[in-house]
Parts: structure tokens; sequence; C-alpha cells
């Protein structure tokens, strides 16, 4: 059986006998018409257990887009839409910020990737594909810089697949990182350089905390990271990243139109920004396009805090409502410091 896959369709895959014998992927560059395919290689069967190997060719099953694996995390997962045992125990105050929600939730461990994307699928798939960021070097900097193509990708979100190329991925860090060995499944092996990035970069790489809430069907996931801290006016300023992925799990369109943030900060102050849509856009979640993920920033002038909020959403017959965003934690290792935050 073949697999014709187009992109900007959005398509979702929930194998359960994959007999597929090709995989084939649009090469046409106009968003309106194609009309010229590429074979991409041959899918496999994802793995139930067990991790995927560096250098693991992949399509992303939700956003579509041609990746690579360059490395696993293994990351504590806190699903509030999965039932814990003690359902009526609450937070005390003060013991973890969460106590706004009422209760508690379990983590659990699961596995991610550290990915590259394929460039020349980025414009055509619905995810930010510059959502790792990074703190200037210079202690004076205010500079955010950011590397295009990389992105953290859930395990059952991989459907691996085999190329006979000996570069078919285009990324500019993917002949740095990666090395062809034909010998070898999957037939790429990872670089000294590549660990040497791994290993200096891994402060602000880490994947550690992953938060999930479903409501009204959209799901919502988080994921936070610590980038550092930097000097500013007799005081220091932390900076995390977030990143948020919304899947809509039912039938009719929803868009998403406003936002709506509570930050909290160390020393118990409350900030409260709102907005229309998320970075500029007022996102569509249909059937055809289930997905979006983007990434923001949030500094505080304390070294830990909390967020968590809300997504005004409207469905397609005209009803709102609001969607819960998972609370999560802003952890630093750092020394407390003043407190004040920003939204950005």
């Amino acid at each position: 059986m073949a697999a014709t896959l187009h992109r900007g369709l959005g398509l979702r895959f929930k194998f359960v006998n994959i007999n597929f014998e090709k995989l084939i992927f649009s090469s046409s560059g106009n968003k309106a018409t194609y009309t010229r395919l590429a074979e991409v290689g041959r899918l496999g069967i994802p793995k139930i257990e067990g991790k995927y190997d560096t250098g693991q060719l992949f399509l992303h099953r939700v956003f579509g887009y041609r990746g690579v694996t360059l490395f696993p995390w293994l990351a504590r997962v806190y699903d509030r839409d999965v039932p814990n045992k003690k359902e009526d125990r609450t937070m005390e105050e003060g013991s973890s910020g969460f106590n706004h929600m009422g209760r508690e939730v379990k983590g659990h461990t699961h596995t991610y990737y550290q990915v590259l994307i394929d460039s020349r699928d980025c414009p055509f798939v619905r995810t930010q594909t510059e959502a790792v960021t990074f703190l200037g070097n210079q202690d004076n900097s205010r500079s955010l810089y950011a590397i295009p193509g990389l992105d953290y990708v859930a395990h059952e979100d991989i459907l691996p697949y085999t190329s006979t190329e000996s570069n078919p991925l285009n990324h500019e860090l993917f002949d740095k990182f990666l090395m062809f060995d034909p010998e070898k499944e999957p037939c790429f092996s990872s670089r000294e350089t590549l660990r040497a990035w791994q290993e200096k970069n891994h402060p602000w790489l880490e994947l550690s905390d992953v938060h999930k809430e479903t409501t009204e069907d959209i799901r919502v996931t988080v994921i936070p990271f610590y980038m550092g801290c930097r000097a500013a006016q007799n005081a220091t300023v932390y900076w995390w990243r977030y990143c948020i992925r919304l899947e809509n799990l039912g039938e009719l369109t929803i868009q998403l139109r406003e936002r709506h943030w509570r930050i909290f900060s160390l020393s118990g102050t409350l900030e409260t920004v709102r907005g229309r849509g998320v970075i500029g856009q007022e996102p569509i979640l249909s059937k055809s396009q289930p997905a979006f993920q983007y990434s923001s920033h949030v500094s505080l002038q304390a070294p830990s805090g909390h967020m968590w909020g809300t997504f005004s959403m409207e469905r397609e017959d005209g009803y709102t409502f609001d969607c819960r965003i998972p609370p999560f934690s802003l952890e630093s290792k750092q020394d407390p410091s003043s407190p004040s935050s920003s939204d950005s």
C-alpha cells in the first residue's frame, strides 16, 4: 500500500498494522499547486518499546515534516487528563505553586527527542521552526539567539523511515552532526561534533518537564526551558522560554482568539497579561490542520515562579469557551533576587 503525502494537509496517522511500502512526499515549492512528487524512502514500523537511535529519519505524525533524531531526553510528564489515585488530594499553600488548580498532578517519565527539521518543509508546517533559543554569551548582553530547525518530539509522534540517499535531509547542521554509514541501521551515526555540542549546550537544551491538559477537545501541551540569567540595572534577570502545542481532537473547527496569562513570582507578586492571539496570529485548528505550535519567552527578577492561564477559543458554530493552559513551574538554580516579571 502506497501513502501519498502532500505538504500542508496536516495529516495525522494512527497505526495498528503498518504495511506501507513507500513514503511519498510532495516536492513542489508552490503552496497552491502540487504537480511533482518525490520519493523519500521506505516507511518503517514505529517502536512500541525502546528508543530510536541517533540518526533515525522520521516523519512527524502530526505536523508532517521530515526530520532526524539527534539524541533522546527523559522528561517528566504531568498530564491533568489522567486521573490520580487520590483525586481529592489538594496541594498545601506554597508547596508547589499549583494550589490554585486545587489538586496535585502525578508525573510519569516519557521519552522525547531533540531533532532537526528539514528546511524544505519548514514553510509548509504549522510549527515555529526557531523554538530553541539561548542567551548571548556576553554577561551584559540582552540578546536572544535562535537556532532554526530544532524541535522536541515525543516518542509516539515519530514515524521512522529509511532512505538510500547519503544526504536525505536539508539542514545546515546535518553534515556537521551526522555521518553516513551504509552498514549501520539507521545508516547515520553521530559525529564527535554532535556529542561536544550536546555537552556544551546541555543547560539550555535540557527538557525536563512537560505539562498537558484538555478542554473541550483542545489539547494544550507546555514545555518550559530555563535559559539562564543576566545582570540588569542592579538586579538579576532570569529567563525562560516555553513551547506550546495546541491540538484539536474534535470534529469542529476552532480558532484561538485571545490569551490570558497569570505569572507568579517567588516573592508573591502576580502579574496578568492579556492579548489577541499568540505571536501575532489567531490560529485555526481544523480537522485537516489540527495542530499549531509556537514558543515565547518570560523573564523574572526572581529565580523561580509559575505560569498558567487560558486561551479564548471560538468554535465554527459560534460557541466560545476558555481553554485551560496547564500550570507549569519556572525553576532555576540561581540565588534569589528582587521579584518582577514580564511576558513577551
